[in-house]
């Protein structure tokens, strides 16, 4: 009975309900917000509050940054005004806040433009360049976390970075047997060796892997779809720290030869250290660890226990102990 899996990159999250094998259409299921991080928030309200200022005073901004205050002047402060507080709100408000902290860094480049235009035709010089170079200074800094914090929330957000992993196998059980193991969610570290945890509570479950040095990875999961005997649908909720969505299929083999397994997984790697330790726990093909986790679940349900020598990956141990290798010995039982 072969064990088979591959792992792609996807443009968005998939209703998992949706998924057929062999279907490449894509239907339902919307890109998950992304959250908004400390930076971001203090450039969004910096933003609402810039623009208050320059729909309410403009004269006040206008001799501020050493342009002259006239009906012209106030009428462009005042639009820019506008625009800030636009920025802001949807920095604030939107699920994806990258695309209104880019948006924050194209307004910088026309204020710098508005800046240099106002000193030109000013044509300051000396103490009279004083405040134009001030604002000037103050605009490239903002421009600068401005960036930071568009590329930060950019690539939370970029659809390149949702990981498709599928892996499948065949297993000489009945659909209803399988299907009731696998749904026993708290007993699937028996043979998911990288998860720590799993924990069920009022229609809800909380997931743990534990990574290197300690770090532990949490989310939480409610189930979307579930028919007993053929599919359990999952997807991430709250504010977990990998956001993710998935499937398992349970199909009557050809041939009486058992029941076909299929896990269909989609994950967003996080960013910082909590990403860093599940490239670690995962490896470099989340593919291959669904294969190997359906090969101990295949072992499980057909010998009624799983066999392994410490060597076996486990996600988070030691390779000095890995070398200390000693007979394999069953860990579980069906």
């Amino acid at each position: 009975m072969s064990t088979q899996s591959t792992q792609s990159t996807q443009q968005q999250f998939r209703d998992p309900q949706a998924r057929q094998p062999g279907d490449q259409r894509e239907r339902g299921g919307a890109r998950g917000a992304v959250r908004l991080d400390a930076l971001g928030g203090a450039l969004g309200w910096f933003s609402i509050g810039l623009g208050a200022t320059e729909l309410g005073a403009p004269d006040l901004v206008a001799r501020a940054v050493g342009a002259e205050d006239s009906a012209v002047s106030r009428t462009i402060t005042q639009i820019f005004g506008g625009r800030e507080i636009a920025s802001g709100v949807g920095v604030l408000g939107s699920e994806q806040p990258g695309w209104w902290l880019w948006g924050r860094v194209a307004g910088d480049l026309l204020d710098l433009s508005a800046l240099a235009l106002v000193a030109a035709r000013r044509r300051v010089t000396g103490a009279g360049l004083a405040r134009p170079l001030l604002a000037v200074g103050s605009v490239v800094g903002v421009t600068v976390l401005d960036v930071i914090a568009a590329r930060r929330h950019s690539r939370a957000q970029a659809p390149g970075h949702l990981v498709h992993a599928r892996s499948s196998t065949t297993i000489r059980r009945a659909p209803q047997d399988l299907y009731r193991r696998w749904h026993d969610f708290e007993s699937l570290p028996t043979f998911m060796y990288h998860l720590d945890s799993v924990r069920t509570d009022d229609g809800t479950s909380h997931w743990k892997i534990r990574g290197p040095a300690g770090r532990k990875i949490n989310w939480d999961a409610r189930i979307v779809a579930d028919r007993p005997g053929e599919l359990i649908a999952w997807q991430s909720v709250g504010h977990s720290d990998i956001r993710n969505a998935g499937t398992v299929r349970f199909a009557p083999a050809p041939g009486g030869r058992g029941t076909e397994v299929q896990v269909d997984l989609e994950y967003q790697p996080p960013a910082g250290a909590a990403g860093v330790a599940l490239a670690k726990v995962l490896g470099e093909d989340p593919g291959q660890l669904l294969a190997e986790d359906l090969r101990r679940f295949k072992q499980l349900m057909e010998t009624g226990e799983v066999v392994r020598s410490e060597g076996s990956p486990t996600g988070s141990r030691p390779v000095s102990r890995l070398l200390r290798q000693h007979p394999a010995q069953p860990l579980g039982r069906s």
